[in-house]
């Protein structure tokens, strides 16, 4: 009876891929396109092939993460976040391990397609995230583990995500897309900063040396609060700089949103810190579609 409103197999796989962090893979690829649209270079399939790569990677970064954080302790059943699959019992690892295999192997070879646009430098580009992806919690120096899991996720979630899906398309990097790259990882690597804000205590105990372990509970408040800044003030260098329309500052629309979650990471400890994190990743979404409209636009 104990298990009864355990999910079966396949919500066991939906949970273990994070639903509520794939907006994070869709948000670089949604404004890479829109710049690439916006300079005249859109390409529909390969826009499209790019964001399912974009899902498959996040998707096999969360297995990764969820096998090997159940691996080192990290994991455990009574933890404040949301349930693990595999400390719970739900998956086992020889089946995480097949499911790590199958969804990289996906990307990658959906990516030979954009390699087949944008050449070597896309292969590359492919290849390194998928690398990035498995270390970011397995390999001999996991970069979560160590202090460097934010510096990941700005990169790859921000700059190559951006950036490669507009070079795919547009076959060339601009300065712009180089911009419009910095608020989209700043705001998903304030995802991580609530996770492991919240996870401190747990992620300590298990030598899990996040930032906000590392550098404590004031350093991980205030790193949220000047990576939101200079999500904000990102339209402004935008604007100045190349003189977009006004449109541009339409995300800036989300700023009430913005100060309401700088109140919440303030106030709220332990699971309360769920709800903080759930609109946090709706705040990168919100911001991004906006970000993408006012581009267009």
């Amino acid at each position: 009876m104990e298990n009864v409103n355990y999910p079966n197999k396949f919500q066991s796989w939906v949970l273990a891929s994070r639903p509520k962090t794939l907006p994070a893979a869709v948000v670089p690829v949604l404004v890479g396109t829109a710049l690439a649209a916006y300079e005249e270079s859109f390409r529909p399939l390969a826009a499209l092939v790019a964001l399912l790569c974009s899902l498959l990677i996040q998707i096999g970064t969360n297995f990764v993460n969820d096998l090997y954080d159940f691996l080192a302790g990290t994991d455990k059943k009574d933890r404040p976040g949301p349930l693990r699959v595999l400390a719970n019992g739900l998956i086992s690892v020889g089946e995480m391990k097949a499911g790590i295999v199958m969804v990289f192997g996906l990307a990658f070879l959906l990516g030979m397609y954009l390699v087949s646009l944008g050449g070597l430098t896309v292969l590359a580009i492919g290849v390194l995230s998928i690398l990035a992806g498995m270390a970011y919690t397995a390999g001999p120096y996991p970069l979560a583990y160590n202090g460097l899991g934010d510096v990941f996720v700005f990169l790859f979630f921000g700059l190559v995500g951006t950036v490669g899906t507009f070079y795919v398309q547009a076959l060339r990097v601009s300065a712009i897309s180089v911009w419009a790259s910095v608020p989209v990882g700043a705001l998903i690597t304030n995802i991580l900063v609530v996770n492991n804000y919240r996870d401190r205590d747990e992620d300590r105990a298990a030598g899990k040396r996040t930032t906000a372990v590392i550098f404590g509970k004031k350093f991980a408040r205030l790193q949220y609060i000047v990576l939101l800044l200079v999500s904000y003030l990102t339209p402004v260098v935008i604007f100045s700089l190349y003189k977009q329309d006004i449109w541009v500052f339409l995300p800036l629309l989300t700023t009430p949103l913005a100060l309401h979650l700088i109140k919440m990471i303030y106030s709220l400890e332990g699971s309360y810190l769920n709800k903080t994190l759930e609109l946090t990743a709706k705040l990168s979404a919100l911001y991004g579609f906006l970000f993408a409209v006012g581009i267009l636009v």
